[in-house]
């Protein structure tokens, strides 16, 4: 029973590791955040970062909330998404649940001289931590002043920052 007790929590404090997905600058080994790199005056690439579990909806979020920040940053009023991507990395921790059952035995050899046998039962399962790969979601965008663009991926830049993402 104590082995049982061990193994719990041993298992619940590797999932307590998980990299939490935060909104800031992409920094340290865990890599989350954003980052984001200038193509031409008008045109940049930024990137957000996951750490494992967070949903593809809040990564596109902060993908979205920094290129409407950069955007105002460099003094323009909207930009269009002109590609998009979303990739994941990393693997799972805590994939899926499984159950595994062995057995076995033998004769002689024993003290005895007798014959021996063992049965043994593994559970696997998630226990709290990352449900899902890390994500990186990657805009490229053009930015321009004045009255938005009516196209389907336009964003009027004041909007998206004070709208989009939550706090950080």
């Amino acid at each position: 029973m104590n082995r049982l007790l061990i193994s719990v929590a041993a298992a619940l404090a590797l999932g307590a590791c998980a990299t939490p997905t935060v909104y800031q600058p992409a920094s340290g080994s865990s890599g989350v955040g954003y980052t984001e790199q200038r193509i031409e005056a008008d045109r940049w690439q930024v990137s957000f970062h996951s750490g494992s579990g967070a949903s593809a909806a809040q990564v596109n979020q902060y993908a979205l909330r920094r290129a409407a920040e950069l955007t105002l940053a460099q003094g323009y009023d909207w930009f269009v998404v002109v590609n998009r991507y979303t990739e994941a990395a990393g693997g799972y921790n805590g994939y899926g649940s499984g159950v595994s059952v062995g057995a076995g035995g033998g004769s002689g050899g024993g003290w005895n001289g007798g014959s021996f046998g063992g049965v043994g039962v593994g559970l696997s399962f998630p226990l709290g931590g990352a449900s899902g790969p890390a994500l990186t979601t990657t805009l490229d965008i053009r930015m321009g002043r004045g009255p938005r663009p009516q196209a389907p991926d336009a964003y009027d830049a004041r909007d998206v920052a004070s709208s989009v993402g939550g706090p950080g």
